[in-house]
């Protein structure tokens, strides 16, 4: 047995339980991109099982291998032309008749395959029993029953893949659709005309070609062109006439009659190896639907779960955000000590510890984020949220197959733009692109914890979610007035599939939520890092108004004057005699800082620009915050952990008392938080929205028309606020 490397292609329907095995086969070893020259992710792995060196590649998931959407240019493109030494069809064995259409495709491409009859376990408790055995005679295929979420067949399954990429025989043509006598002769014809030179160039099997020539597969047909050049004229000119006698014939397109004849093939299969039992089974799923997707029931069900997603990732990130803290807190102590003083000190303590320790303590409430959406989306509950909003997202002409990308967005924009290319209209992918930044992805979370953890105490988690919601809502208002005025069009027919209910894999749980928490971290040493440092140079420099002197004589009366209380004070008073010197003298700093601040380069751009923001209550260091937001989000933060730090105590609680202590009222930092919500989106968002329209134009427009409509949300929450409070 050759000892050679292999490299393993995982296909299947989406929903068939693909990914998990993927997980459960590589675990943690992956490497996640898009493929080359698309946005369609692209995932990786590597493994060591059974003395082999594996790469299991885990291919977009699609129901055919007929190339209408980019998924399904992308897999059968990498099958055809990376040729995998094994292609394994992970088989939904509760739909084995919907599934195996994709089977058959892959049949006709004569690559190496086994198919993974997955979730066997779903289908025999719906009384259903297939007979694999039978199944792998009449396909030619080896079949092994797999239970992806329990690791059942996995073994099984790549043992069986290894030992097919190690036989020398290829796989036999023998098993392969048989179509109608019309169909079997102008294939005939087109075979015959593909000669041995000519398929070696365009590098594909002749009665695939000829099946899809047939099928008037506009990708194949350039491939020919580009390959062949003149020499592919006559085989094109002859698949055009067998096209037009199939239609006399028919009267009907020949792609449509192939279809049907498939799915007749795959009827046929299923009389020989699938039978249920007379026995009434209970549909679990449907069950939990009549509740989830109920039409008064549902909606208030999906936003008290995004509501408890939201409470528990302010309240149970807390705990862990304390560990954190306290270990941001023990290096920024640690540095002090070790450290002279000088810039250098300045630079790690009040520029790195404080840009960049004041965003990682959300790492825990990013993970609990994250691990959520995650379980929406393993336990098929994300399809159900589709549905839900179906009927609000036709409100702008819109879907809810454009709801996904937008529920996306509550991760990254990023990829939640992206995912915008699985919609077949052009103006539905733009209008959905311009309204997907209104949804508050994970970097915008560290502002509202600050924010709502300072002003709003126990009410926090609500306030978040209230915020959230009013971004679904703007998406809709705003979705609404584009589609009439912009991007006029008729609504698209939408059929989505609601997968069964499963019990998500912790194990997969954790992959998904790591794998989108990565890309945090990874800012941490990137953008956030360096913008720690920029905005701590620009918050250093010029150096040309010494404070100490000034404050020097406030902070001995201050001290001598606590000095003579505390030793006069009863013992009981003198604790409270000390706190309140601690405050003051925390205070009296801050005050310096200020006055120091106030000459450099960011407070001359502070004062530039607090007209603009004074009228939604937010003052100088908030405008400039938030000025550095384009970068990223999460900079928002880094950026006040400097502009607020004070000496040694750089924590949140630090950052906490600065904001109040800054004048911020509650209703300023609900003003703040709507216009994080709502304004520009990020750099990376704002170059996605470019590629993704393909113009320069919608990327421009995207910034402007968002940070407007941030500015007068705000202005209308602080200034109503302001009135309310002034009635009552």
């Amino acid at each position: 047995m050759s000892a050679r490397p292999l490299t393993i292609a995982l296909a299947g329907n989406p929903n068939s339980g693909k990914t998990t095995i993927f997980n459960t086969i590589t675990g943690t070893r992956q490497k996640v991109g898009n493929w080359p020259g698309v946005t369609v992710e692209k995932k990786e792995g590597r493994v060591e099982k059974f003395g082999r060196s594996l790469t299991i590649i885990d291919l977009p998931g699609t129901y055919s291998l007929t190339p209408f959407s980019i998924e399904e240019i992308v897999a059968r493109d990498y099958i055809l032309e990376q040729r995998p030494d094994v292609v394994i069809d992970i088989i939904d064995a509760s739909n084995l008749e919907r599934s195996l259409y994709l089977a058959t495709q892959l049949r006709e491409l004569d690559c190496k395959i086994v198919f993974a009859l997955n979730m066997i376990d779903l289908a025999r408790s719906r009384g259903v029993k297939i007979d694999g055995d039978k199944l792998s005679s009449l396909l030619d295929v080896p079949v092994v029953f797999t239970v992806g979420n329990r690791r059942e067949g996995i073994d099984a399954l790549l043992k069986c893949a290894i030992a097919l990429a190690d036989a020398d025989s290829p796989p036999e043509a023998r098993r392969r659709v048989k179509y109608s006598q019309d169909i079997e002769a102008s294939l005939r014809v087109l075979q015959e005309m593909i000669d041995p030179s000519l398929a070696a160039r365009l590098g594909y099997n002749a009665r695939w070609t000829a099946v899809k020539l047939i099928e008037d597969d506009q990708v194949i047909k350039a491939h020919l062109q580009a390959r062949a050049g003149e020499a592919s004229q006559p085989l094109l000119e002859a698949a055009q006439q067998q096209r037009r006698q199939l239609y006399e014939r028919y009267n009907d397109e020949p792609e449509i009659i192939t279809t049907d004849e498939r799915y007749g093939y795959i009827s046929g299969i299923i009389k020989e190896v699938y039978t249920t039992s007379t026995q009434e089974r209970v549909d679990i799923s449907r069950h939990i639907d009549r509740l989830l997707t109920n039409r008064f029931l549902g909606l208030p069900i999906f936003f008290l779960f995004i509501w408890a997603m939201f409470q528990a990732t302010f309240s149970l990130g807390a705990y862990p955000m304390d560990w954190i803290e306290s270990a941001v807190g023990a290096v920024s102590s640690i540095l002090d000590h070790l450290l002279p003083a000088g810039m250098v000190k300045a630079l790690l303590l009040d520029g790195i510890v404080a840009g960049v320790g004041s965003v990682i303590v959300f790492l825990p409430n990013i993970l609990i984020l994250f691990f959520c959406i995650a379980l929406f989306e393993d336990t098929g509950y994300m399809s159900r949220a589709a549905f839900l909003m179906d009927k609000v997202m036709h409100l702008i002409g819109l879907h809810g197959k454009s709801f996904i990308p937008m529920l996306m967005g509550f991760g990254c924009n990023v990829p939640a733009i992206m995912a915008t290319r699985t919609l077949e209209s052009r103006k539905d992918r733009i209008l959905t692109i311009l309204i997907t930044p209104f949804m508050s992805c994970s970097a915008k979370l560290p502002v509202y914890i600050v924010l709502a953890g300072t002003f709003f105490g126990a009410r926090a988690g609500t306030v978040i979610f209230a915020i959230y919601l009013a971004g679904i809502l703007l998406a809709i208002l705003f979705g609404r007035l584009f589609r009439d005025a912009l991007l006029k069009g008729e609504d698209a027919p939408f059929v989505m599939e609601l997968p069964p209910y499963r019990i998500p894999m912790l194990k997969s749980l954790l992959i998904h939520m790591w794998d989108r928490s990565k890309m945090f971290l990874r800012k941490m040493g990137g953008v956030i890092l360096a913008g720690s440092i920029v905005i701590w140079v620009l918050s250093t420099f010029p150096r040309q108004y010494d404070t100490s002197a000034s404050f020097a004589a406030q902070r001995e009366s201050l001290t001598a004057r606590y000095a003579t209380e505390i030793t006069a004070a009863a013992d009981a008073d003198r604790g409270v005699l000390q706190v309140e010197r601690d405050q003051q003298m925390r205070q009296l700093a801050r005050q310096q800082e200020e006055a120091r601040m106030a000459d450099t380069y960011l407070g001359r751009l502070g004062r530039w620009i607090a007209p603009v923001f004074a009228p939604i209550g937010i003052d100088w260091r908030g405008g400039v915050a938030l000025l550095t937001g384009f970068v990223a989000k999460e900079v928002v933060v880094s950026t006040m952990g400097v502009l607020y730090a004070v000496g040694d105590d750089q924590g949140s609680e630090a950052l906490q008392e600065a904001l109040r202590a800054s004048g911020m009222q509650p209703i300023s930092a609900l003003s703040m938080m709507v216009f994080v919500l709502l304004y520009l989106p990020c750099v990376a968002t704002t170059a996605t929205i470019r590629r993704e329209t393909g113009s320069v134009r919608w990327m421009l427009f995207s910034i402007t028309y968002t940070t407007a409509v941030a500015w007068l949300a705000a202005l209308l929450v602080y200034q109503s606020g302001r009135l309310l409070a002034l009635a009552a």
